[in-house]
């Protein structure tokens, strides 16, 4: 029984990677655009993620800098940080809602890329982080899941818009994952030019 439970796991990301890759291809690879547009004008990517998300945040980062298959020079990006010392306000307060925009306000500039991950779409700091990033002439790439929640409603004509059409949290997060790999694989093959990478 348990066997079975776990095959279905696997049989169901695969059955949505496969229904989900026609449709997002046009908008990771114009997020590719939009990176690549960003980090050889030497603007830099600043990407949040709400609870889980902000790990993804933090790996897509991570791969910018420190490479994803292939050595290429490093490319500017930053995760930004859930830390409680940044959601304080003047007053001392909390505002949890604004950690992640006070980061952007701070350190993003125009020409600049938002990566803003949220798996329903309605995580507060990960809209606020986009409405500060649009004060900023930044561009937004936002990956969702759903259908993209207020944060889909928010984006600009000029944003793009990764939406995993599916409900259960770690469905999308798998695909989020591999939209990741292929926007860093992109961004490469744009950079490098295309080859096959040794296994």
């Amino acid at each position: 029984m348990l066997e079975q439970r776990i095959q279905q796991h696997f049989i169901d990301s695969a059955d949505l990677k496969y229904q989900a890759a026609q449709a997002l291809s046009h908008p990771i690879a114009a997020a590719v655009q939009a990176v690549l547009a960003c980090v050889t004008s030497g603007g830099k990517v600043l990407a949040c993620g709400a609870g889980a998300s902000a790990a993804d945040a933090r790996r897509f980062a991570a791969l910018c800098v420190a490479g994803f298959e292939r050595d290429r020079p490093e490319l500017a990006a930053l995760a930004l940080s859930e830390d409680s010392a940044l959601q304080a306000a003047p007053s001392g307060a909390v505002d949890t809602d604004q950690g992640l925009a006070r980061q952007v306000r701070a350190l993003g500039q125009a020409g600049d890329v938002l990566l803003a991950l949220s798996l329903s779409g309605d995580d507060t700091p990960v809209l606020a982080a986009t409405v500060a990033a649009h004060e900023r002439d930044m561009t937004v790439v936002a990956l969702s899941g759903r259908t993209g929640g207020s944060l889909a409603a928010v984006l600009r004509e000029t944003d793009v818009l990764v939406c995993v059409p599916h409900d259960r949290a770690a469905r999308v997060r798998e695909v989020h994952a591999l939209a990741l790999h292929c926007l860093c694989d992109g961004v490469d093959a744009q950079l490098l030019g295309e080859q096959e990478i040794p296994l």
